[in-house]
């Protein structure tokens, strides 16, 4: 080959790579999961607060569609983030209560559980985790870093999450000690009397419940390297945040506490004695929580407005459940209506229990300002996610979730009429709805833990506040709703629900 001809092979090979690189596949949108704990429909401004200031919410749920009859996984911590995790209902789920493991811990996923993390890892994401997993103990088969995180930091156990003063966190598999001294036997404030707010020396009283470090600002640092490290490739950041679940702690430095002060006057303080720590002003304390958790989602979505990566990132904000029931670790969350108009609270197969504040974001190919009024749940992030990001091969075909993607995007009508289907074991309590009636079924009693109590069933569409049972007036319609609950339902020997058991028959686990 003459010298004059090597050099246009050169070229022409040059060429060719930059036109392989033209044409290659533009980047994987960044997806940021922020997942609440305990955070109730009424708890953000954007959603109808009088009481708790939440302005970066606010604005993020501004440029997204709003999801306003969304289901959590479940009505407490763990089976609602498996269900987030897996894209199985509680029924086909491998997780269906908090069961704990000891020392620290909850019941493992079983291994080579599949989960979003690891399908996004395997997908080419940068996948961090930072605040409280539940779903398997440290060096478990389905610790954070089993299961699909490349980087995990935060509590690993919900136990020791009932602290923001706690003696460790974790950095993926290594425990990380803290500066805070351990409240173990400590006793409770003012037992043999009652709190003179005049008194200086009660804030002190209340002082010695709080530690040096904050949790949740530790970690909120965490997420923000996370970012920064990551930015030159695509990223799931899962945000599991245990903000505003108990106890009720916020450094004294928090800006917005004398605005709550006033806001609230004086208020009945928190003694102790049931499970968390005493807290001198319950009301302003959860409220300036919140408000700090909103501003460390501002200073994210502030991050990668800098970085010039938010239009190319999927917001999901959400809650886990709803608000914790008042009286709860000193907290009323009744006064703040912090689950709205909705039935009961946390724990709950009611309104209250399930439905969650929720908005998807995705400045430019997700609408401003839409509300999708269909039932929608947690099962659903998997298949909407990967689709979303161009990976709808990758949905696993055994989950029970559907992709919400064309719905989002605007480009087709959301699905209506389809069910949500949701039981938890240490309620002992079945949920189902098919976009229109819900259906509840209760164990009649521990002394008849293979017997139901009488189907509930309530028309959401004309009582979404399920006030009134109206069973004996649709009986087709309750027993439609029962076969589909036990049809749904598949017995499992480590999360036995023996009347749900029964009336499913012998099936094998999914």
């Amino acid at each position: 080959m003459t010298r004059r001809a090597c050099i246009w092979f050169v070229v022409l090979a040059v060429a060719g790579c930059l036109g392989s690189l033209s044409a290659a596949e533009p980047r994987r949108p960044n997806i940021v999961f922020f997942l609440c704990d305990d955070l109730g429909t009424g708890d953000l401004g954007v959603l109808g607060s009088k009481d708790i200031q939440t302005p970066n919410i606010d604005a993020l749920f501004a440029r997204g569609t709003q999801l306003s009859w969304h289901w959590a996984g479940n009505a407490v911590c763990a089976p609602s983030r498996c269900v987030l995790m897996t894209g199985k209902h509680p029924g086909h789920a491998v997780v269906r209560s908090n069961r704990e493991v000891k020392p620290e811990g909850q019941a493992p996923m079983p291994a080579g559980t599949v989960t979003l993390a690891k399908i996004l890892h395997d997908a080419g994401y940068a996948t961090g985790g930072f605040g409280k997993w539940g779903l398997g103990a440290p060096g478990s088969q389905s610790d954070p870093v089993a299961s699909g995180f490349d980087r995990f930091y935060g509590y690993n156990c919900q136990r020791e999450a009932h602290t923001f003063y706690p003696g460790h966190l974790w950095d993926n598999r290594d425990r990380v000690a803290l500066e805070n001294p351990s409240l173990a036997g400590e006793p409770k404030v003012a037992r043999t009397g009652t709190v003179d707010p005049a008194r200086a020396d009660d804030e002190a009283a209340f002082a010695r419940f709080k530690g040096n470090q904050y949790s949740a600002d530790l970690i909120a640092n965490e997420q923000v390297a996370f970012i920064r490290e990551h930015a030159g490739e695509p990223f799931f950041l899962y945000v599991p945040t245990t903000v505003p679940h108990l106890a009720l702690q916020v450094p004294a430095d928090e800006p917005s506490l004398a605005h709550y002060r006033d806001h609230f006057g004086e208020e009945k303080p928190y003694l102790g004695g049931g499970g968390y720590v005493p807290c001198r002003r319950p009301l302003s304390t959860y409220a300036a929580m919140i408000t700090r958790m909103d501003r460390e989602v501002g200073r994210i979505v502030s991050l990668l407005d800098e970085l010039g990566l938010a239009d190319e990132t999927i917001f999901v904000f959400t809650s886990d459940n709803g608000a914790t029931f008042p009286g709860c670790g000193g907290i009323d969350t009744g006064r703040l209506k912090s689950n709205g108009d909705y039935r009961s609270w946390k724990g709950s197969p009611y309104e209250g229990g399930l439905r969650v504040p929720t908005a998807i974001v995705w400045p430019g190919k997700i609408p401003a300002g839409k509300t999708i009024t269909a039932p929608t749940g947690f099962e659903d992030w998997m298949p909407t996610l990967l689709d979303l990001a161009g990976l709808h091969d990758e949905i696993p075909a055994d989950i029970d979730g559907i992709s919400l993607a064309a719905a989002v995007e605007g480009k087709a009508p959301p699905v209506d009429d389809r069910f949500l289907y949701r039981e938890l074991t240490e309620g002992r309590w079945q949920a189902v709805t098919d976009g229109r009636w819900k259906a509840v079924r209760r164990q009649a009693g521990p002394k008849r833990a293979e017997q139901a109590r009488p189907t509930e069933l309530f028309d959401l569409a004309a009582d979404p506040s399920e006030k009134t049972d109206v069973a004996a007036e649709h009986p087709q319609v309750v027993a439609r709703l029962e076969a589909l609950m036990d049809h749904e339902h598949v017995p499992h020997p480590d999360w036995p629900l023996p009347f749900a058991d029964k009336a499913a028959g012998a099936a094998a686990p999914r």
